[in-house]
């Protein structure tokens, strides 16, 4: 997903899911420990979008409602399909504590920053819940810069904030190397001219990284 010759000089990485174990396992111990499947998660979801007009979980990634009232709207969804009112409070709680670094992707990270490139996250993220994420990585030691849905106001793969992200960074979209977990944001990166590695895992997604900086095909 790279286009090959240019040279890179910025990676631009996504923190949940590529600098972390995958999301997956954070929404099976919400699963684990409040009864709720991922599946009703879904449709609760999907009800509260339709009655809101926007995805809750969207408008709170982008700052624009608080997690209090991101967690009333998906309980309020919830209580007709579970017979019940859940209690969702540990929402953000269970959610982190299945969630860990990544080592190899780090220190992946840690390397091409002293290799000299410049280094920038790019994250969809919650206000409220910068206290609990940013302590896990060596955020501030390895990024130069971190672009926050929840604090700026847009989310990928919306085209905002890839401009917002290049325009911080200083630097031509084809100098950047851009890499998510979810498809949907490397294609919205690669529209705005932004190279794009698509992490599936540690073992796929570094030699690609690799390849990508040395312009190799």
């Amino acid at each position: 997903m790279t286009e090959r010759g240019n040279q890179i000089q910025a990676v631009i990485s996504d923190f949940g899911g590529v600098l972390t174990t995958p999301l997956i396992e954070s929404f099976m111990a919400f699963q684990d420990q409040t009864g709720i499947s991922s599946e009703t998660l879904g449709k609760a979801m999907q009800a509260a979008t339709e009655a809101n007009g926007d995805n809750p979980l969207f408008e709170m990634e982008r700052g624009e409602i608080t997690e209090v009232a991101f967690l009333e709207q998906l309980t309020d969804s919830l209580e007709p399909l579970l017979g019940h009112r859940p209690e969702m409070h540990r929402f953000k709680e269970i959610y982190f504590e299945a969630l860990d670094p990544n080592p190899p992707m780090i220190e992946l990270m840690r390397e091409l920053k002293a290799e000299g490139h410049r280094m920038a996250m790019l994250t969809n993220n919650v206000r409220e819940w910068e206290p609990l994420w940013r302590p896990m990585l060596p955020v501030d030691e390895i990024f130069e810069m971190v672009v926050d849905s929840g604090f700026v106001g847009c989310r990928k793969p919306e085209s905002q904030i890839y401009a917002l992200t290049l325009e911080k960074i200083g630097l031509p979209a084809e100098a950047c190397l851009f890499v998510d977990d979810v498809l949907i944001n490397c294609e919205g990166a690669q529209k705005a001219g932004i190279n794009a590695v698509h992490f599936k895992d540690n073992d796929q997604a570094i030699p690609e990284i690799r390849a990508a900086l040395a312009g190799l095909p």
